[in-house]
Order: C-alpha cells, then sequence, then structure tokens
C-alpha cells in the first residue's frame, strides 16, 4: 500500500495532542477524556440527519456520515433499529467459509469509509486527534456466526469447540481483512486506532487465549509493519509508535496481563476492574483507559463530579486516559456527558497540583 493511496494531504495542523501524548506515556498537563458510542444511537443532531436514509447509503455520503463501518467480506449485512448489525445468512457449517470473498481484497472496496475519515480529519481542522476503529476478529466472527448479538455466543462458541479448526480460519480471515483496514484508516486520517473486543467476557481465560489472543496479538504487529511498509510511520519503529494502538477487551479482566504484553501502547478497563489492581497488574510499560461505570451519567452532575474525582485519584495522574467503562446509552443527557468531561478536566488539573 502506498501511503498516498488514499489522497489525503495537508491535514490541519494539530493543536491538542494531550490524548496522542498521553497514549505514548509522556506526561500531561491535565488528563485527557474521550467518550465511545455510535453517534446514530446517541446524538439527536445524528439522528435528525440520517432520519429519512438507510444506514448504509448514509455510511457510504462522507458528506453526510463520517463514521465507519463494518466490512462484511461479502456476507449480507442489514442493520436493524435498535439492535445493531444481523447477518441474514450467518455461517452454520465449515463449508460456509467458501462463500467469504477474498481478505485481501476488502480495503480496495471500503473507500467510503476512507473517505469520511479524510473529511472527519480535515473538519477537526486539528481540534482534537481523530480515533480509527475495528472490532477483533472474534468479536467480528461471533456476529457473523450467530447472526447478531447474543447473550450466550453458544453458537459462535459452538464452533471452538466443534470446529476448532474451522474457527482459526475464519479469525485468520479477519485478521487478514482487519490488518490492511486499519492502515488504511491511518492512510485516510486516523491518528489512533482501537480495537475492540467487545466479547472478550463470553471466553474464559483458555478459550480467550487460544482463540482472541493470538489475533490480538498478530493485528497489533501487522499494523504497525504495514504503516512502516506503507511509509506512515518512521523506519526503524521508535519505542513510541507515531499512531498508538488501543485494545479494549470487555470482561477481559481475567487477561490483562497479557494484553497489556500483546504490543498497545494503550489498554482500556471496563469498569468491573478496580484502577489500583490493574496499574498493579500490568505495569507502568502501557497507558491505561477508563473506566467509569456508563450508568453513572444517570447520576446528577455534582454526583458525576464526585465519581470522576474518585476515579482520577485511583487512576493517577499519568499514563491515564479517561473514559467510560463502556459506552455511551442511548438515553443519554448530552449535557450529563459533559459534565463528565468537564470535570475530567478540572479534576485532573487539581490532582497535579497537589
Amino acid at each position: 500500500m502506498e501511503a498516498n493511496e488514499f489522497g489525503p494531504q495537508g491535514f490541519p495542523e494539530l493543536k491538542n495532542d494531550t490524548f496522542l501524548r498521553a497514549a505514548w506515556g509522556e506526561e500531561t498537563d491535565y488528563t485527557p477524556v474521550w467518550c465511545m458510542r455510535q453517534a446514530g444511537r446517541y446524538l439527536p443532531e445524528f439522528r435528525e440527519t440520517r432520519a429519512a436514509q438507510d444506514f448504509f447509503s448514509t455510511c457510504r455520503s462522507p458528506e453526510t456520515c463520517c463514521e465507519l463501518t463494518l466490512q462484511a467480506l461479502g456476507m449480507e449485512v442489514t442493520m436493524v433499529p435498535g439492535k445493531g448489525p444481523s447477518f441474514p445468512e450467518p455461517l452454520r457449517e465449515e463449508r460456509d467459509l467458501e462463500r467469504l470473498r477474498d481478505p485481501a481484497t476488502a480495503a480496495s472496496e471500503l473507500g467510503y469509509v476512507f473517505q469520511a475519515i479524510t473529511l472527519t480529519r480535515q473538519r477537526l481542522a486539528g481540534r482534537v486527534p481523530l480515533i480509527g476503529f475495528a472490532g477483533a476478529p472474534w468479536t467480528l466472527m461471533t456476529y457473523m456466526v450467530e447472526g447478531g448479538g447474543s447473550s450466550t455466543m453458544a453458537q459462535a462458541k459452538r464452533w471452538l469447540y466443534q470446529r476448532p479448526q474451522a474457527s482459526h480460519q475464519l479469525l485468520r480471515i479477519l485478521t487478514d481483512a482487519l490488518v490492511p483496514y486499519l492502515v488504511g484508516q491511518v492512510a485516510a486520517g486516523a491518528q489512533a486506532l482501537q480495537l475492540f473486543e467487545s466479547h472478550a467476557g463470553h471466553l474464559g481465560p483458555q478459550l480467550f487465549s487460544k482463540f482472541a489472543l493470538p489475533y490480538i496479538r498478530d493485528v497489533a504487529k501487522r499494523v504497525k509493519a504495514g504503516l512502516q511498509e506503507a511509509g506512515l510511520a518512521p523506519v526503524p519503529m521508535p519505542e513510541i509508535c507515531c499512531f498508538p494502538q488501543i485494545i479494549f477487551a470487555k470482561d477481559g479482566h481475567f487477561a490483562l496481563e497479557e494484553l497489556a504484553q500483546a504490543g498497545y501502547e494503550v489498554v482500556g478497563l471496563d469498569w468491573t476492574v478496580a484502577p489500583e489492581k490493574a496499574r498493579d497488574r500490568v505495569g507502568k510499560a502501557v497507558t491505561l483507559q477508563g473506566n467509569l461505570d456508563p450508568c453513572a451519567l444517570y447520576a446528577p452532575e455534582e454526583e458525576i463530579g464526585r465519581l470522576v474525582q474518585q476515579m482520577l485519584n485511583d487512576f493517577g495522574p499519568q499514563r491515564y486516559i479517561a473514559n467510560l467503562g463502556h459506552g455511551l446509552y442511548p438515553d443519554m443527557d448530552p449535557e450529563h456527558v459533559g459534565a463528565f468531561v468537564d470535570a475530567v478536566h478540572k479534576h485532573s488539573r487539581l490532582l497535579r497540583q497537589n
């Protein structure tokens, strides 16, 4: 992949690199903060903009939507309101893998995603860095086998137990598709990348180590190599990566040590993990991100401030990015989200003065 394959040149100068410096482990004057959630599920302005449009038509218009969408390797995907992505013809048998397209061609079909990223980077005008996203291989596999969301992931886990070789084949296909997709996002303008292993909690330590962790590691390693090859990062790669990678494995607390050594600069934590214990387990070589209970944003603004102050005290002032322990829920008040962000900025500055 050529460095300018997707054409973005002359991006506005970044005026606020606090998030990136925290990800790299550098000292910052305050704690950076961001929240996870698709705008279409949360922001009323976004819902109004796309109310009359089909989801994928919206995604394919960079002028209308600066979001990325998942890529389906030739499988039909629909977006069901209130439920998320749905696969009408999920993978049920090993022979169903023959239906999948060559992963090497996947990124070439996602020009609309890269255009949306470029447009977003331009319109941010350097105010904050732009983060690219993708689901991790195991999480993507669950959607493709289950046909959508599931409370048990029983069908996907059935594959792991009954068809381990086919499961590894599918996970390799997904990894092969993800790597150029993530490198393409950086080429298009993303300044950091986050990999979501949203369904890590459905795997115990043994299954996670066998079917999730190897591919999480492989993505990090191959993306770094791909950035070098594309001329998007210095060669040789310095200890501090130019484009930090974040791994967020929800409910994957049993694998914190392994995740901290998987090649990512930042490890995201859900709200079930105590910050002090997490830091003891992962050491000081990675930045931690998280981890306020999203439902805390239903609390009065004064209580949100108190909870944020406690969270910041627990994580400490450096090598830390404030976030929720998962994503925003659709009915959350934007004013309370603003109170969360303001509290992080206020209390983190006070913390550094003590």
